[in-house]
């Protein structure tokens, strides 16, 4: 991308963003009504698209991992992972959920057995404790990270195996080149993108502010008022700006690698000091309920009455991760170079949904647990307040102080790595996809991105703003299938590419690709025979 170009990304990116943020301070309660009236109009019309999008991202891309392609290297074919496989777990969940994890671990089941989804059983009950785990499992399992997976592997493919900038516009040049009128859509693909990872990654970095100054107010007694939410976002800068001077191998990765192990630490915590054997049946039971009624929950609706529930959680979570998609997947694609496209997939498809149904299993089971065999107040604290409703959970617990210490960690770790990755992301978006974006373009996006925070903490616009973002879902769906048209004709070129070669060289020992090629295929002396085998070889 010309350097006029990348500036003039950045440019439009920024005023937009800007002229968003004024409206949702200026006029809080109008923007946010008016954002929240179109997304509920989108929900209703197009929550059907999005659940049939989401479940077919799963299914692409499991076939796609055991297709003929599962052993294509996103990078050259000898290339080798960049990152342990630890590391690269825990940078996943650096830039994707850690955040909202933490926030809606305990506190979504809890309001799902409070109120059943769908309606389907009486409230408070066992079968709605039951239900309660088994959609929490489905929201925040393999489908959220469908979109997040599809859109890194389709960037890392083309950014590390074809050499082209990571953007969403490079993905699709093939297309645009063809027509000159389309060329200039390009850039507006990439503005798209800046605009709705900047708009979510605010929203969600504010939403978290408020959790912590809960948090604090539930510990230490502190307000929940304006000066406390910008000494938590002015120590969260302070943090986020060195980790981003430290650059992505130093910041970002030692404290994912930190924060993963402290995950591990309070869930083993939680599980050992609290109902054990209930835990651990009520993670089994929710597992095995997801997986029961996977097909079921992922294509559900509600044509025959006015059930809202679907629209409320399930394709808002849906319309929320398609949107974040550009700037999660970006991440993702960045830190799997080197992996095959199986490991890439399974990877990112079960390892943080995992980690996830069992941070869910372990705090929600155990708070669903505390309040049917003691009503402890913890259903109705999460309805008063979600923002302290995990703490609410501590102090019924030993060593409250320190729990709720190492949760306020946790959390401020989270926003840290998410920012820092956010204008990492958001740098590289808007300096023609360069994997190194030059640092005054991540501080500035820094700068901006605790701007808008501040502004619309204080404003009380952050619910608009948010509403806002996920309208970008819907245009977004769309380009994530013209993505993956591309990806498939390129796959197909790619293996055609290599069969046709390793024919060339039919009469020497396979090297390298071809090796490759060799042992994906296991049929490495049918391409020694006639041009005929190899030509249905290809056409297959």
């Amino acid at each position: 991308m010309a350097g006029s170009a990348r500036q003039r990304v950045f440019n439009f990116s920024a005023a937009i963003i800007l002229a968003l943020v004024a409206l949702g301070a200026a006029f809080p309660q109008r923007f946010g009504q008016a954002a929240d009236t179109a997304l509920s109009i989108m929900g209703r019309y197009f929550g059907w698209f999005y659940l049939f999008s989401v479940f077919g991202f799963v299914v692409f891309l499991i076939v796609l991992a055991f297709s003929k392609y599962g052993k294509i290297r996103l990078g050259p074919q000898e290339s080798t992972p960049t990152y342990s496989f630890f590391s690269w777990i825990s940078m996943l969940l650096a830039a994707g959920f850690g955040v909202g994890l933490v926030f809606y671990g305990m506190a979504e089941p809890m309001t799902h057995y409070l109120k059943p989804p769908f309606g389907d059983v009486e409230p408070e009950t066992a079968a709605s404790a039951r239900y309660a785990i088994q959609y929490s499992f489905f929201n925040w399992g393999i489908h959220q990270w469908a979109a997040f997976s599809i859109v890194g592997l389709i960037i890392a493919y083309f950014q590390f195996r074809k050499g082209q900038a990571g953007l969403v516009s490079s993905v699709l040049s093939s297309v645009t080149a063809k027509h000159p009128g389309a060329r200039r859509v390009a850039p507006t693909l990439d503005i798209f993108a800046v605009v709705a990872t900047v708009m979510g990654v605010a929203t969600s970095i504010g939403l978290a502010v408020l959790q912590i100054n809960g948090g604090l107010s539930a510990v230490f007694g502190v307000e929940e008022n304006a000066f406390w939410k910008f000494a938590i976002m002015g120590a969260m800068f302070v943090c986020y700006m060195l980790s981003t001077w430290s650059g992505l191998d130093k910041g970002i990765k030692r404290l994912s690698n930190l924060n993963l192990t402290l995950c591990f630490a309070l869930m083993l915590y939680v599980l050992f000091s609290g109902p054990t054997l209930a835990i651990l049946e009520t993670i089994t039971l929710g597992i095995g309920d997801y997986l029961q009624h996977f097909i079921g929950m992922s294509l559900r609706t509600s044509p025959f009455s006015d059930e809202t529930w679907a629209n409320e959680w399930t394709i808002f979570y849906w319309a929320w991760v398609i949107a974040w998609s550009p700037f999660v997947g970006t991440f993702v694609a960045r830190v799997s170079r080197g992996r095959t496209i199986k490991e890439y997939v399974f990877g990112v498809l079960i390892m943080p949904p995992l980690l996830a149904c069992l941070w869910i299993g372990i705090f929600g089971g155990a708070a669903i647990n505390m309040e049917m065999t003691g009503d402890v107040g913890l259903a109705a604290a999460t309805e008063k307040n979600i923002t302290v409703a995990l703490f609410r959970m501590f102090e019924l617990m030993p060593f409250t102080e320190v729990l709720s210490l190492v949760a306020l960690l946790l959390i401020f770790i989270f926003l840290v790595t998410s920012a820092d990755s956010a204008t990492y992301i958001v740098a590289q978006m808007t300096d023609g996809g360069s994997i190194n974006p030059p640092l005054y373009k991540r501080v500035a996006w820094g700068v901006l991105i605790a701007a808008i925070c501040l502004t619309l903490i204080i404003a009380g616009g952050l619910r608009g703003l948010q509403s806002a973002a996920v309208l970008s879902a819907l245009p977004f769906t769309f380009i994530i299938y013209g993505m993956i048209f591309v990806l498939v004709n390129e796959l197909r070129a790619d293996r055609k590419a290599m069969l046709t070669a390793l024919y060339r060289r039919h009469g020497e020992t396979p090297v390298g690709a071809d090796a490759f090629e060799a042992d994906s295929l296991g049929e490495e002396d049918r391409y020694r025979r006639a041009p005929d085998v190899v030509n249905r070889r290809i056409n297959y």
